[in-house]
């Protein structure tokens, strides 16, 4: 990709290095991760993302002045939509992550003194994604996109009405950093210890979205599960409010809908404001159907 080895040459100005070699770690249509090799052997991470993924350099800086632990970042360097950065390598995983190294990064990451300057998602801001949804689906009609989709439309529909009471609690603790891609791949387990990565949508809101999102969203809700995880992450220091009632709902039902509801409507976003391709259409409208159908079932519309 011709963007990706822009940004490369100017991140090696800025740190003093000629190009180096590069290996694929994960590559896709809106970003990028590669190992780098410079001629003198030294390695790093080179990371790069289009809009809306290009506010990760500052979170990580903003972690790593707190002492949490996340990659060290050398250099940043923009073209246009695209920003890229070295990092630390972190080598190869020894293992992968397990529910207790969830706990453990979750309860360190909340605990810390959220960035200046994340985006803020509080009750407010949660009511009011459903009819940010319904916007999106309007604007996507209008270009012939999604027209078999009343059944989304109408989930949305009960969704808003409900909002205003289903959101009640968000703001309690942890009420804070919240990493939003929290998943086992999100931790890093090397030789090193661990370390937390993708950071390119943290923002300021419930941390139990971090919580209802490590499991994944690709299968079916299960609600028991992500309790056990809550009672551990108590256990482990987590704030015990996590367990807490909210919006007449189970902690556990109230994380998993809102996660989904906040799924839904980025999915869509996706599709009206940055990808805008009708191609991925098909495999799109029914991830957010059946995310819109947990969402409904689990916050009792």
């Amino acid at each position: 990709m011709a963007q990706s080895l822009a940004l490369l040459d100017d991140l090696c100005v800025l740190v003093g290095e000629p190009l180096p070699t590069r290996v694929g770690i994960r590559v896709r249509s809106m970003s990028g991760v590669e190992r780098v090799t410079f001629p003198g052997g030294e390695t790093a991470v080179f990371k790069y993302a289009r809009r809306p993924f290009g506010r990760e350099a500052p979170a990580l800086r903003s972690a790593y002045r707190r002492r949490l632990p996340v990659p060290a970042v050398h250099a940043v360097a923009m073209q246009g939509e695209w920003v890229g950065m070295l990092m630390d390598d972190l080598g190869t995983p020894v293992r992968e992550a397990d529910d207790l190294d969830g706990v453990a990064a979750a309860v360190m990451l909340h605990a810390a003194r959220p960035a200046d300057g994340l985006p803020r998602l509080d009750g407010a801001g949660l009511a009011a994604l459903p009819g940010r949804a319904l916007e999106h689906l309007r604007r996507l009609r209008r270009v012939d996109g999604w027209t078999e989709c009343d059944d989304i439309e109408t989930m949305l529909e009960k969704l808003s009405a409900v909002a205003e009471a289903r959101v009640q609690g968000a703001t309690l603790d942890p009420f804070g950093w919240v990493h939003s891609e929290f998943h086992p791949t999100s931790i890093h387990i090397g030789a090193g210890g661990w370390h937390l990565l993708d950071f390119a949508r943290a923002f300021t809101g419930p941390g139990l979205i971090d919580l209802a999102s490590y499991h994944g969203n690709a299968g079916t809700p299960d609600p028991v599960r992500l309790q056990v995880l809550l009672e551990r992450y108590v256990r482990a220091g987590g704030h015990e409010d996590a367990l807490a009632v909210r919006g007449g709902l189970a902690a556990e039902a109230w994380a998993l809908g809102w996660h989904r509801v906040w799924v839904a409507e980025w999915s869509m976003e996706q599709a009206v404001r940055w990808i805008g391709d009708p191609a991925e259409d098909p495999a799109r409208i029914p991830a957010v159907r059946r995310h819109l159908d947990d969402a409904v079932r689990l916050l009792r519309v």
